[in-house]
């Protein structure tokens, strides 16, 4: 085991980390992943788009049912009603492409229809969840993959504050849900993302049993990142542990996803 390695020094933001010697030139491009949110207006080509959905369609997927589809969104006026309803996020608006990943159980409904076969198991919360995981699968192949060809990229969660008008304005069928949107475009040099540091691998990865003493690893990487909030000028109040906390302490909190089981249910999800 090494004990320093650039990338692995970043991606922990500093903290003492024991990293492997082992490193290959995709472990090295997933070390640099960084959330983008300025964009430069450049498009991003159908070549480029459809390079992405083939690595994403190369991820795994449960049984191969593939219950997943994404909206490729460049209209200004469409990305400008996401924005609104995803938060009011400026880089949905500015990103050229906005990619919306859906669960999609819509599809093996019509299938199962059209083969003249039931198709009651897409009620329970089972396939629900498997298509959330295609869907995940699925839309980290794609950044990996524009990644690659020199495109940057932010996941955006706020498609979820308002689930209803984005499934209106997308025109999505019954039992299918934006999981989350993406931005994708050419990075603004002028104002450059940094990589974010990561919880110590000691934090997430337990062997043989989970351990809940996390107490080092929880103030070692609240000192990382109050490191990093002070380079990149952040004027965040509190730790890490303590920025997270407040995160999560009410349904107040949640930006409207409180109500994220009543929208499933109208959205044709029973959730049995």
């Amino acid at each position: 085991m090494s004990t320093h390695h650039p990338l692995y020094d970043t991606r922990y933001g500093g903290a003492t980390q024991p990293v492997p010697e082992l490193t290959t030139a995709l472990i090295d491009q997933l070390l640099t992943h960084r959330s983008v949110r300025a964009f430069r207006p450049d498009p991003v080509s159908d070549a480029q788009l459809s390079a992405m959905i083939a690595a994403a369609q190369s991820a795994a997927s449960s049984s191969n049912l593939q219950v997943w589809s994404v909206v490729a969104v460049r209209d200004q006026g469409l990305r400008d009603q996401l924005a609104e309803f995803a938060g009011n996020q400026a880089h949905v608006r500015q990103a050229p492409l906005q990619l919306v990943w859906l669960a999609d159980l819509s599809r093996l409904e019509r299938i199962a229809e059209a083969e003249g076969r039931p198709s009651a198991a897409l009620d329970y919360l089972e396939m629900f969840l498997v298509g959330v995981v295609d869907a995940a699968l699925a839309a980290q192949n794609a950044v990996a993959a524009a990644e690659s060809m020199g495109l940057s990229t932010v996941y955006i969660g706020g498609m979820r504050n308002r689930p209803e008008d984005v499934a209106r304005v997308l025109k999505l069928p019954p039992k299918t849900f934006a999981v989350f949107g993406m931005c994708v475009g050419h990075e603004d040099a002028a104002r450059p993302a940094s990589v974010k540091p990561r919880l110590p691998q000691s934090a997430v990865l337990h062997h043989e049993h989970y351990s809940t003493d996390q107490s080092v690893a929880v103030a070692e990487y609240n000192a990382a990142m109050a490191r990093f909030y002070e380079a990149q000028q952040m004027d965040v109040k509190g730790t890490w542990a303590i920025h997270s906390a407040k995160r999560v302490a009410g349904p107040e909190t949640l930006s409207g996803r409180d109500r994220l089981v009543e929208a499933l249910k109208a959205r044709g999800f029973a959730l049995k």
